[in-house]
């Protein structure tokens, strides 16, 4: 069981390397810094490195023994919830560009909050669905020009 607690740092390690060393194959630009299109994926690959270091010395610091959340994993509700989640992306997707972004986004985080906080918790569902999805379309399309589907 050692092995799945430290399998996902290390696959997170080789892909943050993989993307560090295939940062360096892109074209250097024409105009202004000519590393400028490195930074950033540079940048992305030396933090997604240092964030997966991190995050596999916690886990042998950690390890005791106690598999309670690989368990907690594979249980039935967890199971289904990230199906209903898959799901639910998928829809969102195939919606997306028919109905729009504004719609669809409302309609997936909603049933989505629905779903995982329960109708007990409608008045935060309902704030955070429409606030999320009205604050992300003025931003990106009234403050930034974006235009969105």
């Amino acid at each position: 069981m050692k092995i799945v607690k430290v399998g996902m740092p290390v696959l997170m390690i080789l892909i943050s390397v993989t993307f560090l060393i295939s940062s360096f194959a892109i074209p250097k630009a024409n105009l202004g810094n000519p590393n400028g299109p490195l930074y950033f994926p540079i940048g992305l690959s030396v933090l997604m490195l240092i964030l997966s270091l991190i995050y596999l010395f916690n886990e042998l610091k950690t390890m005791d023994g106690s598999y309670e959340k690989i368990k907690d994993l594979f249980d039935k509700k967890t199971l289904a919830r990230i199906g209903v989640t898959i799901i639910l992306g998928i829809i969102y997707s195939l919606i997306f560009e028919t109905v729009g972004f504004l719609i669809s986004t409302i309609l997936f985080l909603g049933l989505l909050l629905f779903y995982l906080n329960g109708r007990k918790k409608w008045l935060v569902n309902i704030a955070v669905t429409a606030g999320f999805s009205f604050i992300t379309w003025y931003g990106f399309s009234q403050l930034l020009g974006v235009s969105l589907p």
